[in-house]
């Protein structure tokens, strides 16, 4: 299963662009759509050069597509569409690390999928704050993730 357009989106989206690199709010040095390494694997450094918005989408998507294809190959039930689409676009935005440490992946690999989609409400601070980006970021991975339909 691969990676869906609708989850690049959502990932651009709640991200938003800077050309520029800026620390997010756990004051990570990023750039583009929410990337802390460029795809030769150089992590992001604060006095980095300016990028496109073209190379920024194709570093997102190379990104998502690795995160992407790390959740299907360590998950023990059956993806659907949905359920990839949105652990990509939490990972992409924690990191796999914190994916696979969390509840919402235990639950998820016991199959126990309503559990796992109440887990999203509760990762919605950055920087020690509840971040409304992040409450409604969640609310669209975990629509995603339950099959509702979205943009």
């Amino acid at each position: 299963m691969k990676l869906s357009d609708q989850a690049i989106r959502l990932i651009a989206r709640s991200e938003g662009f800077s050309s520029t690199p800026y620390r997010c709010p756990a004051g990570v040095p990023t750039i583009g759509y929410g990337s802390t390494f460029y795809a030769d694997g150089r992590r992001v450094e604060m006095d980095d050069l300016p990028i496109t918005e073209p190379d920024a989408l194709a570093l997102l998507r190379g990104e998502a597509e690795k995160c992407a294809d790390q959740i299907a190959k360590t998950t023990r039930v059956t993806l659907s569409q949905g359920q990839l689409d949105a652990l990509t676009s939490f990972a992409y935005n924690l990191g796999y690390g914190n994916l696979i440490a969390s509840t919402l992946w235990r639950k998820f690999n016991a199959g126990n999928f309503a559990g796992a989609a109440e887990e999203f409400d509760r990762w919605i601070h950055g920087g020690g704050k509840i971040l409304p980006g992040l409450i409604t970021r969640r609310a669209a991975e975990k629509a995603m993730f339950e099959g509702v339909p979205h943009a």
